[in-house]
């Protein structure tokens, strides 16, 4: 018999949650707290890192600041470790760093293989990387979510951002393809796709195009980092234990897949 629903549905869990400090992955670590987590490991490199886990400490779980640059094999290995040596186990992994060449952008033909590999590095590799540490503890137990962060980039195209929607791609893939080899384990694996959402990363677009991102959206708005870490939360709750391998776009109905 299953149990009733309940608002503290990741009560007692250790959950890790990668570029915490701010925008979609602050909100969700926040969100998953609230939802009654024991304790939630904030991985970032950026400086608000402190600041993002006084909020999750607010909301009721404690909190652990982890300053690591996900890319690098070594420290990820040795990070990861160390996280489940002192909680004993980590029970939602919650993969949100990504980000695009920003001023390296360029149009495909005049891009250089080193930005593709940066981008890459952020979008894909990140995400494999932390994902390899969790997935042997949550094999044994039989229980666990990984919930990887995408993007409707992908769905709707833009100039000068093909190394971007060939990485946030194959994170779908990667998703699914794990989310078949882990299903007899009874852990879940899915990918969230934001839209155009309100984080830091929209101060460096122009506002003509700004605009016409918001225009192309049925909604006729941008979403906020919280939209995204509802959805989140939810697919990293037991409320999403019989769905895996599953794409949520959360972009105001622009693109469907």
């Amino acid at each position: 018999m299953t149990q009733p629903w309940s608002p503290r549905r990741a009560e007692g869990k250790i959950a890790v949650v990668t570029a915490a400090a701010n925008g979609i992955g602050r909100a969700s670590a926040i969100r998953i707290a609230r939802n009654g987590a024991a304790v939630v490991v904030a991985i970032d490199i950026a400086p608000e890192l402190e600041e993002a886990c006084a909020e999750i400490r607010a909301a009721g779980a404690e909190a652990v600041a982890v300053e690591l640059d996900v890319t690098q094999e070594d420290a990820v290995r040795k990070t990861f470790s160390e996280i489940e040596r002192r909680f004993g186990r980590i029970d939602i992994l919650v993969n949100c760093v990504g980000g695009g060449a920003r001023e390296r952008s360029s149009e495909f033909y005049e891009s250089e293989s080193q930005t593709w590999r940066l981008v890459i590095d952020r979008s894909l590799v990140s995400a494999m990387l932390c994902t390899r540490q969790v997935v042997p503890g949550m094999r044994e137990r039989r229980q666990g979510k990984i919930v990887n962060v995408s993007s409707t980039v992908w769905l709707s195209p833009s100039p000068k951002m093909v190394d971007y929607a060939a990485a946030k791609s194959a994170l779908l893939g990667f998703t699914r393809a794990l989310a078949i080899e882990l299903a007899p384990f009874h852990v879940n694996v899915n990918v969230v796709s934001p839209g155009v959402t309100n984080t830091k990363g929209l101060d460096r677009i122009p506002p003509e195009i700004k605009a016409k991102n918001i225009s192309e959206v049925p909604m006729k708005m941008m979403g906020e980092p919280e939209d995204i870490g509802n959805a989140i939360s939810f697919l990293a709750s037991d409320d999403a234990r019989f769905i895996t391998g599953q794409h949520l776009a959360v972009n105001g109905g622009r693109g469907f897949v």
